[in-house]
């Protein structure tokens, strides 16, 4: 899979576009993915501004970004069923475990709630 070894959450993504040193390392494209749902929530920002779209979008242009499918869909519904947990978090936790990737996340009750 051309070395992408993790699978970045939102919050994640947003602090590499904000420079944030904790997360240098996950500024290279060539280790990272991302799930569908993390591309929406990042474009989909109400009222985003020219700049920021534009950032984002050079950002995922380079980004390989996993859709949903069925093995995402019935492991998300299984960690739905399993844990309280949101329905984008449970996709984006679905497609890392579907993918065989570590999950990189900032949200931390989430991240518990779906490894357990």
């Amino acid at each position: 899979m051309s070395g992408i070894e993790y699978l970045l959450d939102t919050k994640v993504l947003i602090y590499i576009m904000q420079g944030n040193p904790a997360v240098r390392y996950f500024s290279q494209t060539d280790v990272f993915a991302l799930s569908v749902i993390t591309e929406m929530e990042l474009l989909g920002k109400y009222r985003i501004d020219h700049t920021e779209k534009s950032i984002i979008t050079r950002l995922l242009k380079d980004s390989r970004i996993f859709e949903i499918d069925f093995s995402v869909k019935q492991k998300a519904i299984e960690i739905r069923q399993q844990h309280k947990i949101k329905l984008p978090d449970a996709i984006i936790a679905a497609t890392a475990i579907s993918q065989g990737l570590s999950l990189v996340t900032a949200d931390l009750r989430s991240a518990t709630r779906a490894a357990a």
